[in-house]
């Protein structure tokens, strides 16, 4: 097997082993899966908008319209209603890693190609990054914080220029699961252990993002709203009588191609359920001190209803790929660097007469 080749990489080279990390970074990310136009989950923007104060990355939500029009022969002119849009600034900022190999004796003794571990290495981190902030922000969690609670040993997020825009859920996108009261104001200080999903959660859920007019996905003709959660808090639907009960209906009905059988992810209610780790949650928190409930003794999670828009991504362009040579051109290095932003747009709810997040319900529960 040839060893590694660490000669210098042309500008066009670079480009390539750039975008080939993006390409790779992208497949890994998980929240990539929802990400697309201002009808997907995460509405992703690749443009800078011109405006009065420079070029600015910009994200357009458009209200519904309030007034009930004309009737008959009166008069239509004069009597329009303005379509009211709302933009978010989303912030951009950088963030980089590298790698470095140890030496050349270490480079002669591996076969280990260090350029394309590199490459492998760095996606994943990048991936994993973008992902983590993702998550936080849709939660409305600061990055002080890692997404199991614990405080983050490094304050380099925290002083991302998008951290700024980081915001607790607004009143009416903030919701508790109580086991005993059903869905109430979200208070993670009442959160108790018993407050585990249920099936009556879900459907709880839904009616109340219908009911507050949080827009679904549609798809196919048929409205969805996509939720993320721990896979604890699935474990706990899955143990669920009323649960089992829908979903082995489910696959009564459409027999084996029913996601109880393929493993798929099962919809209930309008619910499309996909679980991931990283969705916000205290497992790693200081017992006593920043956990939930009681005594702040209690370990929770924040399931994520969204509907379209309800993460802004800014997305500039692929990855910076660099090289250089250390300790008199013995020792190579690699680092990355990424241009992105994220933003959870808010606007004024014509329904709920106060300013609130767009696109998504944060359910606090117990695990």
């Amino acid at each position: 097997m040839a060893l590694t080749n660490f000669a210098a990489l042309t500008a066009d080279q670079k480009m390539v082993w750039s975008k080939d990390l993006w390409q790779q970074a992208r497949d890994l990310t998980f929240i990539n899966k929802f990400t697309g136009g201002s009808d997907a989950v995460v509405q992703r923007i690749t443009e800078l908008t011109k405006t009065e104060r420079g070029e600015l990355v910009i994200m357009h939500l458009l209200a519904d319209l309030v007034e009930d029009g004309v009737v008959g022969d009166n008069e239509r002119e004069g009597n329009e209603e303005e379509m009211k849009t709302y933009n978010d600034k989303i912030t951009i900022d950088l963030i980089s890693h590298g790698v470095r190999q140890k030496g050349k004796l270490a480079e002669q003794k591996t076969v280990v190609n260090f350029r394309e571990n590199a490459k492998d290495r760095l996606a994943y981190w990048l991936a994993n990054r973008m992902d983590q902030l993702a998550f936080l922000t849709l939660s409305g969690i600061s990055y002080a914080y890692a997404n199991n609670g614990a405080a983050r040993t490094s304050g380099a997020f925290s002083s991302l220029a998008f951290a700024a825009d980081v915001a607790a859920p607004t009143s009416k996108r903030h919701r508790r699961w109580d086991a005993t009261l059903g869905l109430v104001a979200g208070d993670t200080t009442a959160v108790d252990a018993a407050d585990t999903l249920t099936y009556k959660a879900c459907v709880d859920m839904v009616v109340y993002a219908k009911t507050h007019y949080i827009k679904p996905l549609n798809v196919g003709g048929k409205e969805y709203y996509v939720c993320f959660v721990r896979p604890e808090a699935l474990a706990q639907l899955k143990k669920d009588d009323n649960y089992q009960r829908a979903v082995t209906n489910l696959a009564l009905k459409d027999g084996t191609n029913s996601p109880w059988f393929t493993g798929g992810i099962v919809t209930v209610d309008g619910l499309v359920f996909h679980e991931h780790r990283l969705v916000y949650n205290t497992l790693g928190a200081t017992s006593g001190v920043d956990k939930w409930g009681a005594g702040n003794l209690v370990d929770g999670s924040r399931a994520i209803l969204c509907g379209p828009q309800a993460l802004g991504f800014a997305d500039l362009g692929a990855p910076e790929w660099s090289e250089k040579w250390f300790n008199y051109d013995s020792s190579p290095g690699v680092n990355i660097d990424k241009m992105f932003g994220f933003l959870k747009p808010k606007f004024y709810s014509i329904y709920d007469k106060s300013v609130e997040d767009f696109g998504v319900l944060c359910v606090d529960h117990a695990i």
